[in-house]
């Protein structure tokens, strides 16, 4: 596969020189991994707030998401409360995830420098919101959450 070349350039502090950088696991992804600056505990259920040791700074007109990682997700059940948590461009401090454990009966250990989510970052569009007294019609109309189907339930 070719290599893929970076095509932003983020400041990035790290807090924690000990850990790992914020890194793309392979050439194309779309996520690089953070890693936790301390080891936690998360019974069934909980939810803590876990720092990663890195701060950045985006240009303007980006955003970072903070995502959950697909494979703690699916085989433990550990995803992030905000789920994608955004850091804006202006933010300095230390990125933070809040993680929940949704294991109804495991408790899950992380050690320092563990995998704990990944970041995305994104170009953003910013909105002149303009009032008006009436919307343009559409095909979805008003319908709301469920409007379009796609789930049969059994009843």
């Amino acid at each position: 596969m070719q290599d893929i070349q970076p095509t932003l350039n983020v400041q990035l502090k790290m807090l924690d020189d000990a850990l790992e950088a914020p890194s793309y696991a392979h050439p194309g992804d779309a996520g690089a991994d953070l890693r936790t600056r301390i080891d936690f505990r998360i019974g069934p259920g909980e939810r803590v707030l876990v720092p990663t040791g890195v701060a950045i700074a985006l240009p303007a007109g980006y955003v970072a998401l903070i995502h959950p990682r697909s494979g703690l997700a699916t085989k433990h059940g550990l995803t992030i409360v905000n789920a994608p948590g955004t850091v804006d461009a202006g933010y300095r401090g230390e990125i933070a995830v809040t993680l929940l454990n949704t294991d109804a009966s495991a408790t899950l250990e992380f050690k320092r420098g563990d995998r704990i989510a990944q970041m995305v970052i994104q170009r953003v569009e910013t909105a002149a919101f303009e009032r008006v007294s009436e919307l343009p019609g559409s095909v979805r109309g008003a319908g709301g959450f469920g409007s379009t189907g796609g789930f049969n339930a059994a009843q």
